[in-house]
C-alpha cells in the first residue's frame, strides 16, 4: 500500500469551501455578501494561511490575496484572460518558448493555493499524458532545440508531482546536453513548507544541472520560521534561492510592508529578484498600483535597502524579448 506523504495530506485539508473559510475567519454575516460563493478561480487555500489571517475583516493582506471578493466582477479596460501572450509562445499546452535559451514547462496545473491575480487562472492546462512523465512531447521539442539551455518549471506548481515523478522528469531533463539549468518556480513552501522533505531534498541533491528555486512570496508575515527553516535546507544543497514579489494595491504597497519582506528575504540567504508591475489578468483590476506609485516605492526602497535585496522592478509585455524594466 503507497504511503500518502504528509504534505499530500495536509494539502487535502486546503479550505475550499467559503463558509466553512467565512466561519473560521471569524467573518460576519454582513461581510459575507462580499464574497463570491461559486468562482471560476476557485478558492484554494492552506490552513496555515488562513491561521494568519486577522479575524473578522476582509481587509488583511494575506485574505486579500487568496479569498474570492466581488471586486473579482469589476469590468475593466486593458484587462483581459492572456495579459502576458502565453497563447502566441505556446509550444503545446505544456509548453512556452518566449525568450532566447529558456524554454517554460508546466508538468502540472495543480497549486497549493489559488492566487486571486493569477495571471494564468485562466489558462487552459493540458491534462495528464499516459506516459508516466506525461511530458514527452514537450520533451522532444527540448531536446531538438539545442538553443534552449534553460528550463523553467512552472505551470500551476510543478513542487504539486509528487516525488517519484518530479524525479523522472529531472533525470529526462538532464539526459538532454544542452540543457544547463533547470529552474523551479514554486509558492508550495509558503503554504506547505512541509513539501521540502527529506526525499525531495535528496532528489534535488548532486544534480548534473544547476538547480535554482524561484519562491513567491508578497507579504513578509508569509515568511514564518518553519517556511524560512523549509528554504534554509534547500539553499543547504547549494541551491540559489530567489524571490519574485507582485506589487498589489491593499497588499504591499506600502514603503515598510516592502522593505520588511525584502530584508526578511536577504536575511535568510534568499535575493529578492523581480518586483513585478502586476499583470493585467481579468478579475484582478482592483489589485493594480500605478506605476508612478511603483517607481516611487523603488525610489525609496533604493535609499534604504543594500543594492542586492532591491529587485529589479518589471513588467511582462506580451511579444517582447524579455521583462520589460520599468526603473
Amino acid at each position: 500500500m503507497t504511503t500518502v506523504p504528509l504534505w499530500r495530506k495536509i494539502q487535502r485539508e486546503n479550505f475550499t469551501n467559503w463558509k466553512q473559510l467565512a466561519e473560521f475567519l471569524e467573518l460576519p454575516p454582513t461581510l459575507w455578501e462580499e464574497l463570491v460563493p461559486h468562482s471560476s478561480w476557485p478558492l484554494n487555500l492552506p490552513r496555515r494561511l488562513a491561521a494568519k489571517m486577522a479575524k473578522g475583516t476582509l481587509e488583511d493582506p494575506l485574505l486579500r490575496q487568496f479569498v474570492p471578493l466581488k471586486q473579482e466582477r469589476q469590468v475593466a479596460a486593458g484587462f483581459c484572460s492572456d495579459p502576458v501572450g502565453d497563447l502566441s509562445s505556446q509550444k503545446t499546452k505544456k509548453l512556452l518558448h518566449k525568450y532566447h535559451g529558456r524554454a517554460l514547462l508546466m508538468p502540472s496545473s495543480a497549486c497549493a493555493m489559488h492566487c486571486r491575480y493569477c495571471f494564468r487562472r485562466e489558462y487552459e492546462h493540458a491534462g495528464g499524458g499516459q506516459s508516466k512523465s506525461g511530458c514527452e512531447e514537450e520533451l522532444a521539442l527540448l531536446a531538438a532545440d539545442p538553443s534552449i539551455e534553460e528550463v523553467i518549471l512552472s505551470g500551476g506548481d510543478p513542487l504539486s508531482l509528487g516525488n517519484a515523478s518530479l524525479r523522472l522528469l529531472l533525470d529526462q531533463l538532464e539526459a538532454i546536453p544542452h540543457v544547463k539549468r533547470i529552474r523551479f518556480h514554486t509558492r508550495f513552501p509558503i503554504g506547505i513548507p512541509e513539501r521540502i522533505d527529506e526525499e525531495l531534498l535528496a532528489l534535488l541533491r548532486k544534480r548534473r544541472c544547476q538547480i535554482f528555486l524561484m519562491i513567491h512570496s508578497n507579504h513578509p508575515s508569509e515568511l514564518d520560521d518553519e517556511v524560512l527553516a523549509a528554504l534554509h535546507r534547500v539553499r543547504l544543497l547549494g541551491i540559489p534561492l530567489l524571490c519574485q514579489t507582485v506589487l498589489l494595491r491593499g497588499v504591499n504597497d506600502q514603503l515598510d510592508t516592502l522593505a520588511s519582506l525584502f530584508n526578511t528575504l536577504v536575511n535568510h540567504g534568499i535575493l529578492p529578484y523581480y518586483l513585478h508591475q502586476m499583470d493585467r489578468v481579468t478579475g484582478a483590476a482592483h489589485f493594480e498600483v500605478a506605476e508612478s506609485e511603483g517607481l516611487e516605492l523603488m525610489r525609496q526602497l533604493q535609499a534604504i535597502l543594500p543594492g542586492y535585496g532591491v529587485p529589479k522592478y518589471v513588467r511582462e509585455v506580451a511579444g517582447e524579448p524579455h521583462k520589460t524594466p520599468l526603473i
